[in-house]
């Protein structure tokens, strides 16, 4: 055990986090103890995790004196990732961040050791499924990596898919063109353009069908090449949609798949083809498949205790007896043994 005393530089407070947030992410993933003082910092522990902490310091006053300035939402995030890998630094993750974003006004940072390999995952594979809850960034990362490699000219499209459950796909009797029918299933992803990119730019480049719109039902019959394809809440999906999608994939193209299996809104869950592929799927060369979980919840912090709370209540329930007098209802998935017909007498 040593203890080192760091200096207060001007401006390295934001680094403490709200009531000192940030500081106790170093704490109790370092096992050490920090002591603010008023002219100095009082880190102790062992030698190589105060010197972690003591990495941490002086990468943030390096990379605000150059004038990158990290909201806390964002820092928070980066020193998770940080503390789980000792190979990781603060100006590590900025300069791997700066180099997605180019052409996108905020920088592309996973916040959590899953974000962080789902982002990976989208890099190196050319077809990668994003599965969990609400709020872990699935979408929002997807749609990130889909602009910054439109900025980068690796794809010259982008193309935006959903199921269009609630209308039963009958797109054709919505008022409107096809964009104004399916915008209000898209609205997450807008959400992520709009915030990634200048309004006016998004506004041409679905002008010039650059970033493309489209329901499900109308990928039938197309290759899509030279182009990054999101498809979102493929939990959604019938077992015959996600085969026909993850078909179209042409030359030069990336896929993302995301959903959620447990907000499957189709009238059996358990025909949904997001679960099949996670079957028929895993274990082909090409494909990854980065699950998340409540921990990864990047939204306002009780979207993560309301997701625990779900999860906790739905495995109760499972565990409870049925009713007296009641039964179980068969499998749907499971054929069941003909039974014999009766000679007659």
């Amino acid at each position: 055990m040593i203890k080192k005393s760091l200096e207060i530089t001007p401006g390295i407070e934001p680094l403490y986090g709200t009531h000192d947030e940030n500081l106790r992410i170093l704490e109790d993933k370092l096992n050490v103890t920090i002591d603010l003082r008023s002219d100095a910092i009082h880190v102790t522990g062992e030698a190589t995790n105060v010197a972690r902490v003591e990495q941490v310091f002086s990468d943030f006053d390096t990379l605000r004196k150059s004038g990158i300035n990290l909201h806390n939402g964002e820092l928070h995030g980066m020193l998770k990732l940080v503390v789980a890998d000792p190979a990781t630094t603060l100006k590590s993750l900025v300069d791997a961040g700066k180099q997605r974003s180019a052409g996108v006004k905020r920088m592309v940072q996973p916040r959590s050791p899953n974000q962080r390999k789902y982002v990976e995952a989208i890099e190196q594979s050319d077809m990668t499924f994003g599965l969990g809850p609400a709020g872990t960034g699935k979408t929002y990362l997807a749609v990130a990596m889909a602009v910054s490699a439109l900025m980068a000219k690796k794809v010259s499209r982008i193309i935006l898919v959903r199921p269009a459950v609630e209308a039963g796909e009958r797109l054709g009797f919505l008022p409107g063109s096809l964009q104004e029918k399916v915008d209000p299933y898209l609205r997450p992803l807008y959400d992520a353009l709009y915030d990634l990119l200048d309004p006016i730019k998004v506004d041409k480049l679905l002008e010039s069908n650059v970033i493309e719109v489209a329901p499900l039902a109308f990928m039938r019959g197309r290759t899509l090449s030279d182009a990054f394809i999101i498809m979102d809440e493929a939990q959604n999906t019938t077992m015959e949609q996600m085969k026909m999608f993850v078909t179209r994939l042409g030359n030069n193209s990336k896929a993302v798949i995301t959903g959620d299996l447990t907000q499957t809104d189709l009238p059996n869950p358990k025909k949904s083809g997001l679960l099949e592929a996670l079957h028929v799927l895993d274990g082909v060369e090409g494909i990854r498949f980065c699950h998340f979980e409540d921990v990864d919840v990047v939204r306002h912090q009780l979207v993560q205790r309301i997701v625990r709370a779900y999860d906790s209540y739905g495995k109760a329930q499972q565990q409870l007896p049925l009713p007296i007098g009641e039964a179980a209802l068969p499998d749907p998935n499971v054929i069941q043994a003909a039974k014999p017909i009766p000679k007659p007498q």
